[in-house]
């Protein structure tokens, strides 16, 4: 790793910040408010208190809660992107994309006349997914966890996320016995990693949450193409909450329009700006690891070259995969330094490894390189 100006400087804090329990277990995505401060008004969403009184939006429409104008600005997002197709799709909106992974395994285990359906995602996995699947103890459908391993014959549903949370890595599927499988794409944008290819699948989550950082919207979409599992999730997602706020709507959509508008506009993209934020810190993180000798390591990602930006970059996840050299419980030995973590047996991984948010507040991050910067091997987690 280069040296990094003006880093190498880094003392060790005494303030009282140092005490402070950071909290970097959540992907509380923080990190881009100071670019949406810089918005002011362009992004400033007025609703007059007689509007947007109905339940419905369009019920010709099989997704009958979703605003249209939010499914074009989707579009629009999507095709100047170039990360997925739009085309002869069907667009379901949810709070979140956490209700749409749900809304897609009650559609797609309900049309399959076998029942429970299995549920697999390859390790390490996104911890929620097998959270959400045990808590309901449905039916329909069983959390089985490892695809890699799982040879349970009879159909059942794959989960792939890509690139992958917690560790970054770009997924496909492997199980691959013409089973259904979903792919979450919630970080497939070029902030995050090289736009290689625009794609093309039966069943494509995205989230509001982490394209820009408005997690507290609550919006998410689906591109689907079957347009029974369209109308399967839109009926679970009708009985679960009547539909989705129309004013998380209306502000998703003023913001993806200006997503689009500014997007090669170099001095104003936020693709370019989120790009550079998040790259920073990860170079940041390398230094720290490094300096701490033999302790930590964290996953290398091949260059690929950006169909967006049109030249060769580096994947810079919302998360660090962080791990550590030595056999230890590698959250509860940072919990020591007040920091919190995801630990990996959480992602149905080893506890050596841990997820560290990469997107919070700069003043966690900061406090977070100081307390690494602190440990030189395993013994140093002494309390």
């Amino acid at each position: 790793m280069e040296k990094m100006v003006g880093f190498e400087n880094l003392k060790i804090s005494g303030s009282d910040a140092t005490n402070a329990v950071i909290n970097l277990d959540q992907g509380n995505p923080t990190a881009f408010e100071e670019y949406w401060m810089k918005m002011k008004e362009r992004c400033v969403v007025v609703i007059p208190g007689w509007e947007l009184m109905s339940y419905f939006s369009d019920t010709t429409n099989v997704c009958w809660f979703l605003q249209q104008d939010l499914a074009e600005a989707i579009k629009a997002l999507h095709r100047e992107i170039g990360n997925a197709a739009t085309e002869e799709r069907y667009i379901v909106v949810g709070t979140g994309s956490s209700q749409l992974c749900q809304a897609a395994w009650f559609a797609l285990s309900s049309l399959s006349e076998a029942k429970p359906l299995s549920i697999v995602a390859a390790v390490p996995y996104y911890s929620t997914y097998e959270e959400q699947a045990s808590y309901v103890q449905s039916q329909l459908y069983k959390w089985e966890g490892e695809a890699r391993t799982f040879n349970k014959p009879g159909p059942y549903i794959e989960m792939v996320t890509s690139p992958n949370n917690p560790d970054g890595t770009i997924r496909e599927p492997v199980v691959n016995r013409g089973g259904k499988v979903i792919y979450d794409l919630a970080y497939y944008w070029p902030h995050y990693t090289p736009i290689t290819r625009r794609l093309d699948h039966d069943l494509m989550l995205f989230t509001f949450s982490k394209i820009a950082g408005h997690a507290g919207s609550r919006i998410g979409w689906a591109l689907v193409k079957d347009i029974e599992v369209a109308k399967k999730m839109v009926q679970y997602i009708t009985i679960n909450s009547i539909g989705v706020s129309k004013e998380s709507q209306i502000r998703a959509t003023t913001i993806l329009n200006e997503l689009t508008k500014t997007c090669r506009i170099k001095s104003e993209s936020f693709f370019q700006y989120g790009y550079e934020k998040i790259k920073s810190r990860w170079e940041r993180l390398h230094w720290v690891v490094d300096k701490t000798g033999d302790t930590f390591t964290l996953p290398n990602y091949p260059q690929a070259f950006c169909n967006f930006f049109g030249k060769n970059n580096s994947t810079f996840p919302a998360f660090a995969w962080l791990g550590c050299k030595e056999e230890n419980d590698l959250e509860s030995l940072l919990k020591e330094k007040k920091v919190l973590t995801r630990g990996g047996d959480r992602c149905g991984s080893d506890k050596k490894y841990v997820r560290v948010n990469m997107i919070g507040p700069d003043k966690d991050f900061e406090e977070f390189l100081h307390r690494l910067l602190t440990i030189k091997n395993p013994n140093c987690f002494d309390p």
